[in-house]
């Protein structure tokens, strides 16, 4: 049963992540259903937010911007199935991760070497964030 537990909530830690990217969580946020804000939004939606954060917390040029802003859209359009599934949730994790791991890929072309280390150390973060809130 506890395995169970877990992979459940890994899975909505990963999915949270995903969806939101480079943003800084607090305690507050994930109590007012942050989680299902973002299941709620477009890609569009999802995909500009993703993009203001990466913006401000990465310092993006404009060229930079452009480029992220696209990817985001394009990655958002492909989790949207993913999100809006209704298969297992071992079955969405694989997906996402998997996803996640061809958009990491691109966006370290896109940004600077410092940028993508700050970019992946936010990420750790964050997962190290929910899996405080797991335990």
């Amino acid at each position: 049963m506890k395995a169970i537990k877990i992979s459940t909530r890994a899975v909505m830690m990963i999915l949270f992540m995903l969806m939101t990217n480079c943003i800084s969580i607090n305690k507050a946020s994930a109590q007012n259903g942050m989680g299902k804000k973002f299941k709620n939004m477009t890609p569009a939606q999802r995909a500009d937010f993703q993009t203001g954060m990466m913006k401000s917390k990465l310092k993006l040029d404009t060229q930079q911007l452009l480029k992220v802003q696209a990817l985001n859209l394009k990655y958002a359009l492909l989790f949207e199935p993913i999100i809006k599934s209704d298969a297992g949730r071992f079955s969405k994790l694989r997906q996402a991760m998997a996803l996640q791991q061809k958009k990491d890929d691109e966006l370290q072309y896109i940004f600077t070497t410092p940028q993508y280390k700050l970019y992946k150390d936010f990420e750790d973060t964050m997962r190290k964030k929910m899996m405080a809130k797991v335990n």
